[in-house]
């Protein structure tokens, strides 16, 4: 089994990745600028996170969960992790270290969670 791999959008705050990363360094997780999502719109952004099999982490839980139901309509998505703006940025890395450790990736295919601590 594989463990979950992750992709930042555009508006995830790259401090969150780059903490995340110095928490657990192996975990597999694109920021924005490597992965490709920046100037990207959310439908494009959740077929780039399915085509290289990344859950995508976004803050936006407004719109992408909305473009995210519509997407697993038609395709298949590694998953969407929402996180809120406003969230503890210690509970925001821990909780993504939580799924990276306590999972495997296929256990996220087309679920949306939101963290709102």
């Amino acid at each position: 089994m594989a463990k979950p791999k992750f992709i930042a959008d555009a508006d995830l705050s790259e401090k969150i990745v780059a903490a995340v990363i110095r928490r657990e360094p192996a975990i597999d997780f694109l920021n924005a600028s490597n992965g490709g999502t920046r100037g990207l719109s959310d439908p494009e952004v959740l077929a780039l996170a399915a085509a290289t099999g990344r859950i995508l982490v976004s803050h936006d839980r407004k719109t992408m969960l909305r473009h995210f139901d519509e997407f697993c309509q038609n395709h298949h998505s590694p998953g969407l992790v929402t996180v809120r703006q406003k969230a503890s940025r210690r509970a925001a890395i821990e909780s993504l270290v939580l799924i990276w450790a306590a999972s495997e990736a296929d256990e996220w295919d087309n679920v949306a969670i939101f963290v709102p601590l």
